[in-house]
């Protein structure tokens, strides 16, 4: 009978198979289907591996503290997606969701493989941190995990993770701050810097009219402040926004449902709001017992290749896994083991945080309202506050907010077909679009209207279309109400 793992080798067991569901989580959010996704997964991980295993013989070779590098998940979410492009490049652009697809070729992608300077400040902050320190950061911010679990994998005292949590979050502030100065800043941006800094520092502190203005306008700014305020919970928006890039918050969305459904997988007789036990249907029940039951043996599986070094030069066949896709949300580790891979029904795929899609989701016929919107094949849309049938649903997402601004999506489900569309809004408080995009704007008084943009003009039936904005506010900033698709009112999520 083998050994049984000490628990710092289960812990590592842990990790090494948290690493491979959140690759393959990112990786469905960024294909058209769930087989190009375990592919891409696959081919991501291998690559992921090399760089490991290269970061870690090298720093053996010279007996010198190991290079700067992500951590272990982030650095697999940027093979990701750096695959990703890869696959666009060589003309398989067609296996990758459709908004993935224009954002490798936008100014925001381009950033992320630039000169080091100008790359965001949180993947920059992140590899500024000891590894450890980005290690402890990464999993109890971005992945959702309960800090004494994050403690028990990192080999951490429980009873002081909070502590350095919170050091750690410090530290990477400051980083942050540094990284954010040294950036290649017009006038204007080096004028606020300072400020920026003081007013982030305190939940407290009121931010002047001026700068507020200014964030409204600038997102290198406002994504330098999102890092620099630790208070307010936008720290894991600001990481997966930063180091990932195209689908950060839809991300953050999938890893927190599977964090929660992992917690809850050990108690089937907890009822959902709903009244359904454990939460899900009776195949979701039965899917997780049995991957509770096949948990141990797929641990054993992923110690061998947790453990073994990554200075190891026995060659790629021990990176790359052969997938078969289970769905991102279950509780139990998904270790691959054949290429084959079944379509995925219980997984939903929401959408990143600025771009609309204009084809039917392929895999998640599943009609419940989703973080972020894509065109996906939904239920019917609902009724109007009248009680009439609604030709179209809206859903408002208030993404981001600071005193005197904030950033906001909003995502139309709609029950016909489209060759282009007019979405129009009213705010109740005043409040004033300042920049919009993938639609183009016109606010008369409190009234908005965003109008498509000409690549997204076409929307399938029971498809949606998505835009993003930043707006200034003074005080109350309440959600705005009054829908309309092409002048016909919308239902509300």
């Amino acid at each position: 009978m083998p050994d049984l793992p000490s628990p710092q080798d289960a812990a590592e067991t842990a990790l090494f198979t948290e690493c491979w569901d959140a690759a393959l989580s990112y990786a469905d959010l960024c294909t058209a289907g769930s087989a190009a996704a375990a592919e891409l997964a696959r081919e991501a991980f291998a690559q992921g591996i090399r760089e490991l295993r290269e970061t870690e013989s090298g720093s053996v070779r010279g007996h010198g503290r190991r290079p700067s590098r992500l951590p272990r998940i982030p650095l697999l979410l940027t093979a990701v997606r750096s695959t990703a492009a890869a696959w666009e490049e060589a003309g398989q652009g067609h296996k990758l969701d459709p908004d993935l697809r224009l954002w490798l070729h936008s100014d925001r992608a381009a950033r992320h493989t630039g000169p080091p300077l100008e790359r965001p400040v949180a993947l920059r902050g992140l590899r500024d941190l000891q590894p450890a320190d980005a290690e402890l950061l990464w999993l109890a911010e971005a992945e959702s995990l309960p800090l004494p679990l994050v403690a028990r994998r990192l080999g951490l005292d429980p009873a002081t993770a909070a502590d350095e949590l919170a050091q750690v979050g410090r530290l990477f502030r400051d980083r942050c701050h540094r990284n954010h100065l040294d950036s290649p800043l017009d006038a204007e941006c080096r004028s606020y810097a300072r400020l920026l800094d003081a007013v982030t520092r305190s939940p407290a502190a009121d931010t002047p009219d001026d700068l507020s203005r200014h964030l409204a306008t600038c997102h290198r700014c406002a994504e330098a402040a999102a890092c620099l305020r630790l208070h307010g919970g936008g720290l894991p928006g600001a990481l997966a926004g930063g180091v990932i890039g195209w689908g950060g918050l839809a991300y953050l969305e999938r890893r927190r449902r599977a964090a929660e459904v992992r917690l809850g997988a050990g108690r089937p007789d907890r009822a959902d709001a709903d009244g359904d036990p454990a939460g899900g249907t009776g195949r979701t029940r039965v899917a997780r017992h049995g991957l509770l039951v096949a948990a141990l043996l797929v641990s054993l599986l992923a110690l061998a290749v947790s453990l073994m070094p990554f200075g190891d030069t026995a060659g790629e066949g021990a990176a790359r896994p052969d997938t078969d896709r289970q769905p991102v949300a279950d509780p139990g580790p998904s270790l691959p083991s054949a290429p084959t891979v079944p379509p995925d029904t219980t997984s939903p795929k929401p959408s990143p945080e600025r771009t609309p899609e204009t084809t039917p989701d392929r895999k998640n016929p599943d009609p419940d309202p989703e973080p972020q919107g894509t065109s996906s094949a939904t239920a019917a849309p609902g009724t109007t506050a009248r009680g009439e049938p609604a030709a179209c649903r809206a859903d408002y997402d208030l993404v981001n907010e600071w005193p005197e601004g904030f950033q906001a999506t909003v995502t139309v489900t709609t029950r016909d077909p489209l060759d282009s569309w007019r979405v129009g809004f009213a705010f109740p408080d005043g409040q004033r679009v300042t920049r919009m995009w993938d639609a183009s704007l016109d606010q008369d008084g409190s009234h908005v209207t965003a109008t498509a943009a000409d690549y997204n003009e076409s929307v399938a039936a029971s498809g949606k279309l998505s835009f993003g904005f930043l707006a200034s506010r003074n005080g109350t900033n309440r959600p705005p109400s009054g829908f309309t698709l092409n002048g016909r009112p919308c239902a509300t999520v």
